[in-house]
């Protein structure tokens, strides 16, 4: 326990007020975050525990390195009473530890907007249930994080990362390079240090690619393991939360804090079933006699990352894992369906999501209720919510009604991902999991064109459509971008993922790069804009 002695960092350490509007510093519409500080008498001490020590260098870490004009722009807000927070729950499984939160889930003390103005005032003062659950395990919401607006279902030409609400977010390991998406902030700030961990969302790769891109471990849950109560909607038949961290025994960490059935949800009837301690067994589990299918056509068309993702397949062969090699076609059927399944369900389930948030506090302009509310106000503030790029998939889902149409193809979808994806290739290949690369380096930041994949292809989809879990480990680095490898299992099969996780990130020879908060430079050997 050490005494504070400065009355002014106390100040700042209790109290974090988010700003009641944000102030656009940059062409991206940047969000500042302000800070009020309460005055104490002269001479006033209070001891101060580890856990708040870390709390309050976090909080100062984000207001040097991300709340300043060309900082990393990754949190969105600062949750009040931190210190406060993390000394009522120290005796508690996670101890004080904090997570910030994407910001399409509820946090009572927080605004949830999605990233839109038309939900800026949306203070619904409610937990979402995984946040709840969250704190009664110990969690303490340090604030919330950016995201690609409306979790990147808007428009086809998006850039990951960028919000009306919160402008741009960077990449810590080059800030010039994108984020992915749509958990841009959650990634880069777990990242960046800025937390212990993050909970991010995903529909499908939303989790796993900022992970990946910003070398950070990223979660993707059997869909129905983690509530989706008061969190902003895209589909039900794949939307689920999940852990970011920077180990893969934090992320267990968290995703057990997070996970339990919810009687709201529907998915989560057997999550009380499968949820454990998912700690457990992971700092012995091994590698040894374990066969693995190896997704070779997924690593897309580059060099290089070919190159990073055979030294991980060396590192699991050193490690005991038998690889198998298998031979696998992505199947644009269940795209297509999973595409008509997305539409369907985001007009259905938002307009349900808006019509249960209390009204919000926006001048004289109506709370919307409906998609179609939505693309009112977008189109009435065009200026700000579309200078980048459009609503067409907003469009699109506002004039999707056949029910008999999204029905069939959402049972065709989930057969063609599931039990004829990759259930038949881990039975028929004898295999317990299923890797590839997660996805390329991190291509540069263009607001104009949107994002650009350069290449890479991964093996999220399946998994995804399937509500399969998906995790992401740092595997190495392209000119010190890293890359990540995806390791896919069953379903239910959370906890086998999770330890194969451990165990390979144990035997990983790669070093994973530093962030260094500057623009990419190529190294001298290799000057290519990769």
């Amino acid at each position: 326990m050490k005494p504070v002695t400065s009355l002014a960092t106390l100040a700042l350490a209790l109290t974090f007020v988010p700003a009641p509007a944000f102030s656009q510093d940059s062409a991206a519409g940047e969000r500042e975050i302000t800070t009020e500080i309460i005055e104490f008498p002269d001479g006033l001490e209070t001891p101060r525990s580890e856990a708040e020590e870390v709390a309050v260098d976090q909080t100062m870490r984000i207001l040097r390195l991300d709340d300043r004009p060309g900082g990393l722009n990754a949190v969105i807000a600062l949750a009040p009473d931190i210190t406060a927070q993390v000394r009522a729950t120290q005796t508690l499984p996670l101890g004080g530890r904090t997570v910030l939160v994407k910001d399409n889930i509820e946090t009572r003390e927080l605004p949830t907007t999605a990233g839109s103005l038309a939900l800026a005032g949306n203070m619904t003062r409610r937990d979402a249930p995984m946040i709840a659950n969250l704190r009664a395990a110990g969690g303490v919401v340090l604030g919330k994080t950016n995201l690609s607006e409306w979790a990147n279902i808007r428009d086809f030409n998006s850039t990951s990362g960028w919000s009306a609400v919160g402008g741009l977010t960077r990449n810590p390991h080059a800030i010039d390079r994108n984020t992915c998406g749509s958990s841009s902030g959650s990634g880069a700030a777990v990242a960046a240090g800025f937390a212990w961990a993050a909970i991010g969302t995903e529909t499908n790769g939303s989790i796993t690619c900022p992970a990946s891109i910003n070398g950070v471990v990223g979660f993707k849950p059997t869909v129905g393991l983690v509530s989706r109560t008061h969190v902003v909607p895209i589909s039900s038949t794949q939307d689920t939360a999940g852990p970011m961290a920077r180990s893969v025994a934090d992320a267990a960490m968290l995703l057990g804090a997070m996970a339990g059935s919810d009687p709201a949800d529907p998915a989560t009837a057997d999550a009380d079933r499968y949820k454990r301690d998912f700690t457990q067994g992971l700092a012995d589990a091994s590698l040894e006699g374990v066969r693995i299918g190896v997704m070779r056509k997924q690593v897309g068309d580059r060099a290089d990352v070919s190159a990073v993702f055979d030294a991980a397949l060396a590192d699991l062969a050193a490690a005991g894992a038998v690889l198998v090699d298998i031979d696998y076609e992505p199947n644009e059927e269940m795209s297509r369906d999973s595409f008509t399944v997305l539409l369907f369900e985001l007009r259905d389930e938002m307009g349900k999501y808006l019509r249960s948030i209390p009204p919000v506090a926006q001048g004289e302009e109506a709370t919307p209720r409906s998609l179609a509310d939505l693309i009112a106000f977008n189109e009435a503030h065009a200026d700000t919510e579309m200078r980048w790029f459009g609503q067409d998939i907003f469009e699109m889902a506002e004039g999707t009604t056949d029910r008999p149409a999204y029905e069939a193809a959402r049972a065709n979808a989930i057969h063609l991902a599931g039990e004829r994806g990759i259930d038949m290739l881990l039975a028929e290949n004898d295999v317990a999991f299923l890797i590839a690369p997660t996805r390329g380096p991190a291509w540069t930041t263009d607001l104009v064109n949107g994002d650009n994949y350069n290449g890479s292809i991964g093996f999220g989809s399946p998994a995804a459509i399937a509500g399969y879990p998906h995790l992401t480990v740092p595997m190495g680095a392209i000119e010190d971008l890293p890359v990540g490898i995806s390791i896919i299992g069953g379903k239910w099969q959370d906890w086998e993922v999770l330890k194969a996780g451990a165990a390979y990130e144990r035997a990983r020879s790669a070093e994973i790069p530093t962030p260094d908060f500057k623009r990419w430079m190529p190294d001298a050997g290799n000057p290519s804009d990769r």
